[in-house]
Formats: structure tokens, C-alpha cells, sequence
């Protein structure tokens, strides 16, 4: 696979990474497969979170353990991965980025994850109560203190990101918005141009809607005429490109004008390979435009 910087710093990663939303009901033996797929692939950034598997058996916490029973298997794994993950939320406050909150969630991040640091830790979600000096303070010494290499955020504006900005010494190098061929505020909210402007690496969540983008089935949430707009469109490209869906979904994502890395969810080994060979697709400008103004509903003016 392809590879491309992380954000400003020297770090190779592929041009899609690996997600573990979902990971946390994997079986030891399933979680392994497919990690060493992903890494296989060339999907080195592998992204989790401290929440992943709230709400499910295995907990708040659950897919970071089963990232750690992998890692502990092996400890050859760990060397070969770019490894991510990010807290603040804890429900039902819902979000805490206090310093004392921070400091203690990346510790017992890296006591489930067996390990004594991660690559990039992020702010899961912006917390609208703790004062942006006091969070910066937070990453200034997790970095500092070698917990980890590097920090970012998750789901924040451009002012919020400006804001924490302001307060660091080191530069947040990534932002995680949702983004897709359904989810295109993106476009036009100034992420993607504050992180062009920052060189900060884009890690896209969601590239496929949660899957809808490659079954095609229509959620409620959903607007109809918006949706089969998109699919058709979708399913044009993938007949010109003789691809699937997913890699439509995924070469959308890539294709923006900034370095937007997309992460897939998927917990089937198949799409893992699937999804890799999207890194090969290369949208011309119109085939991106279709889907563009496929969303919109309009044509470019």
C-alpha cells in the first residue's frame, strides 16, 4: 500500500488505517487475525479508544484490552504498528479533559494496551466546561513525560482546534472528523483547510457511513433523494473503475485536498484486503465532483 506522512512529523503510515470501533467483541484468537491483516495490508496507523466497547459485554475500556492481549502475544507487533488511541469521554458527564482526567486516562489507556506509550494520543470529543490551557497542559505533559509521541483531536471545530492550539508547545498533528461520500460538512467547515494550512494528517471516521455506503441499504437517519443520488454515483464510478462500492467510498475520501487518511471499521477479513486495494483508485476531478454534486443535489457553480 501507499504510505503518507503523519501530518507534519516524519511517520510512514498507509493511506487507510485500521479502526477497532467495534473490535472489542472479537475473540483473542480473531482479534489477532485480524490485526496482522491490517499490518499485512500495510494499515500500520491502527486508531482505538478508551470508550470503544462501552455499551457492550466487554465495557468501557474493551477494545483496548483486546488490543493489549494481542500485543502482549506478540511483542513483535507492537514495533510494527503506529498506534492510536484518545479519551475524554466518560459517560454520563459526557466529556472530561481536566488534567487530573487526562493524565490518569492515558495511564490506564497504556495499562490496557501493554505498552509504555502510543503514538498519537487524541481528545476523544471537545469537553465545552475545562478551559483550553488546562487541557493543552494535559497533552503538553503527556507528551513531555513520553506517554505519548504525538497529539491531535477528535470532532472538534477549527476554532476549538485553534483554541487548545494557542496553549500547546508542541502542534496537534492530526484531526478526526466523520467524513464520507454521505458526510460532507467537512468540505466546507474548515477542516480541511485549517489542516492544510497545519499540515496536520486528516483521520476520516465513518468513510462508509457505518457500511450504508457499501450495501447501499437506506437508514432512517438518511435522506432518501440524497442517499440514491450518492449510491447511484457510487455504483457509476465503481463500474468505470471496476471496483467495488467500499473502494468508491474510500477513493472519495482519499481524494480531498488535504492528507485525509480513512479508517475502516470492518471486522471481517475479507473487506480488510478489500479495503486496501482502494489505495490504488485514483478519482479523476470529475468522477469527485460527481459525487460532490451528488450530495449537494445541485451542480458546482
Amino acid at each position: 500500500m501507499k504510505t503518507t506522512n503523519l501530518g507534519p512529523t516524519d511517520i510512514k503510515v498507509g493511506v487507510i488505517a485500521y479502526g477497532n470501533w467495534r473490535f472489542a467483541g472479537s475473540s483473542l484468537e480473531d482479534a489477532d487475525t485480524k490485526i496482522r491483516t491490517a499490518l499485512d495490508y500495510s494499515m500500520n496507523l491502527i486508531d482505538t479508544a478508551d470508550i470503544y466497547g462501552f455499551g457492550e459485554p466487554a465495557g468501557f475500556g474493551g477494545a483496548e484490552e483486546r488490543l493489549g492481549e494481542v500485543l502482549s502475544m506478540d511483542k513483535g507487533l507492537r514495533d510494527q504498528m503506529i498506534l492510536a488511541t484518545k479519551g475524554g469521554i466518560i459517560p454520563p458527564r459526557p466529556y472530561d479533559s481536566s488534567y487530573d482526567y487526562l493524565m490518569e486516562a492515558m495511564d490506564n489507556s497504556l495499562s490496557r494496551l501493554r505498552t509504555d506509550y502510543v503514538d498519537l494520543y487524541q481528545i476523544h470529543r471537545p469537553d465545552l466546561i475545562v478551559p483550553w490551557a488546562e487541557q493543552a497542559r494535559a497533552l503538553n505533559d503527556i507528551v513531555k513525560f513520553g506517554k505519548a509521541r504525538h497529539v491531535g483531536v477528535s470532532n472538534f471545530t477549527v476554532a476549538q482546534t485553534r483554541a487548545l492550539q494557542a496553549h500547546l508547545d508542541v502542534p496537534l498533528i492530526t484531526l478526526q472528523p466523520e467524513f464520507s461520500a454521505l458526510e460532507q460538512s467537512t468540505l466546507t467547515d474548515g477542516i480541511l483547510d485549517y489542516a492544510g494550512e497545519t499540515d496536520a494528517a486528516v483521520l476520516a471516521w465513518s468513510p462508509l457511513a457505518g457500511g450504508r455506503l457499501a450495501t447501499g441499504k437506506l437508514e432512517t437517519q438518511d435522506d432518501p433523494d440524497m442517499f440514491g443520488r450518492i449510491i447511484n454515483a457510487i455504483d457509476n464510478l465503481a463500474e468505470k473503475h471496476a471496483a467495488s462500492r467500499s473502494q468508491i467510498a474510500l477513493a472519495f475520501a482519499r481524494r480531498a485536498q488535504a492528507n485525509v487518511i480513512p479508517i475502516i471499521g470492518t471486522q471481517k477479513i475479507e473487506r480488510i484486503a478489500e479495503a486496501a486495494a482502494a489505495a490504488d483508485i485514483e478519482l479523476d476531478a470529475r468522477d469527485y465532483y460527481d459525487l460532490v454534486e451528488a450530495y449537494r443535489g445541485v451542480g458546482m457553480p
